[in-house]
């Protein structure tokens, strides 16, 4: 029997959460600027349709790689549950990289005809199974590597971090590049230039990860037990329950970024703010998201997970409706401190203690797997189903009446989170290295 792996020290957790930051960061840029992108540039290159026909089909064909995720939690949990957390990480890092860059070098629609929005998707697909792959094994990764720490929670939030970043990274230097030429000339050939910087830079996030060691609770579980042949599969057969109860939670997150961030910014431009004027406030918000997720993730060592997580639920369920109301006000502050509270805080409070929350909730034998699974299947009911059943009510009752319907569809995931928090149990002082 091999002997353990010691517990490593704050040097050694720092440079694995960097390396998961790094590729989170990377991957959250090249999956948020896809979609501004997907949304204003692919109908007009793609497709031969109807001004809207073709933005809606750009944008289906960018859900695409929403509903592909549990494939990748899937394919890489297994990975990274036989093989190791950080392995499963660069090969995830690899395949996004690809597939980014290749988008970028997909021919027009004039040039190829209908190959063109063909390997549009067949890259999409490559990009939605990495992104399946990042969230729950990146949190493994690090939150195990700090198992030994006081500060799990914080250093786990690390991978959470990316997603204010990434945001950050994606709409300015969007907005930048757009500021350097026409609009004409960035139909063209400028949006191709975030693919080929997202691929440069994921080459640059491999070798980092390359240059780390996987983590020590996953190092001493190896040696000492034997693996799982299909963890991915065998989870779901021991507790199903569990991954169910803590999907609930994320799927709250998943509808607290359609609403203030998706439906959110159009409602703005519908009710008489410009469009810098939303995507200013977006940036505002994203900002805010950074910092309450730090306070959240501190909290969440400090005093419980479930505390913060459930003063994120709470706040969204109750100011699901309210947020419209400040925006209805067409004042450039009270809109922004709308975003902040529904976008910022929420999403970026509850999120300092969501990867602790999702990797503490299993064993090792499968926790990868485990954390992947449930964290990607609420993108599906939740970030993918609810811009759909919006899009309905959106069609039904129109702009004017239809935001107190879906406040209303929000505030149901809220509520069902609630409840799956109140039904786990807290994890703080839960031993990583215990299998149960």
């Amino acid at each position: 029997m091999a002997s353990q792996v010691g517990s490593p020290s704050a040097q050694q957790v720092y440079k694995v959460a960097l390396a998961s930051i790094i590729g989170s960061i990377i991957e959250q840029y090249d999956f948020l600027v896809t979609g501004v992108i997907a949304a204003t540039v692919w109908g007009k290159v793609f497709f031969k349709l109807p001004a809207l026909a073709a933005v809606a089909a750009a944008i289906a064909i960018y859900g695409i790689g929403i509903i592909v995720r549990p494939i990748g939690a899937y394919l890489f949990g297994n990975i990274a549950d036989r093989k190791g957390r950080r392995d499963a990480m660069v090969y995830a890092l690899l395949l996004m990289g690809v597939g980014t860059l290749l988008i970028g070098l997909t021919p027009s629609y004039d040039s190829i005809g209908v190959a063109a929005p063909v390997l549009l998707i067949v890259f999409r697909l490559a990009q939605g199974i990495s992104f399946g792959a990042e969230f729950g094994t990146a949190s493994t990764w690090v939150v195990e590597q700090a198992a030994k720490s006081r500060h799990r929670a914080f250093w786990g939030a690390w991978v959470g971090f990316a997603v204010p970043i990434g945001l950050l990274l994606g709409f300015g230097s969007v907005l930048f590049v757009k500021s350097l030429m026409t609009p004409e000339s960035f139909i063209a050939w400028g949006w191709r230039i975030f693919f080929f910087i997202g691929f440069l830079v994921a080459i640059v996030g491999i070798v980092i990860r390359m240059r780390t060691e996987d983590s020590f609770v996953f190092e001493n579980y190896k040696s000492q037990q034997e693996l799982l042949k299909v963890p991915a599969l065998q989870v779901w057969k021991d507790m199903p329950w569990r991954l169910l109860r803590a999907s609930l939670v994320n799927a709250m997150f998943g509808g607290a970024f359609f609403l203030s961030f998706i439906f959110g910014t159009s409602y703005m431009k519908t009710v008489g703010f410009t469009g810098s004027q939303a995507e200013e406030i977006g940036l505002i918000a994203a900002a805010s998201m950074l910092v309450f997720m730090i306070i959240g993730s501190l909290l969440a060592d400090r005093i419980s997970r479930r505390s913060v997580l459930l003063t994120s639920a709470v706040v969204f369920f109750v100011f699901a409706i309210p947020y419209f109301y400040l925006i209805n006000s067409h004042d450039f502050a009270l809109a922004a401190l709308a975003e902040i509270i529904g976008f910022g805080f929420v999403f970026g409070f509850g999120y300092g203690a969501v990867p602790s929350f999702y990797t503490e909730n299993f064993p090792t034998r499968y926790r990868a797997s485990a954390a992947s699974a449930s964290y990607q299947i609420s993108q599906v009911y939740g970030g993918g189903l609810i811009p759909i059943v919006a899009g309905q009510i959106l069609r039904a009752y129109g702009i004017a009446h239809a935001y107190l319907y879906i406040g209303l569809l929000v505030m149901g995931y809220a509520a069902a989170a609630i409840l799956a928090i109140l039904a786990s149990p807290e994890t703080k002082s839960v031993d990583l290295q215990r299998e149960s």
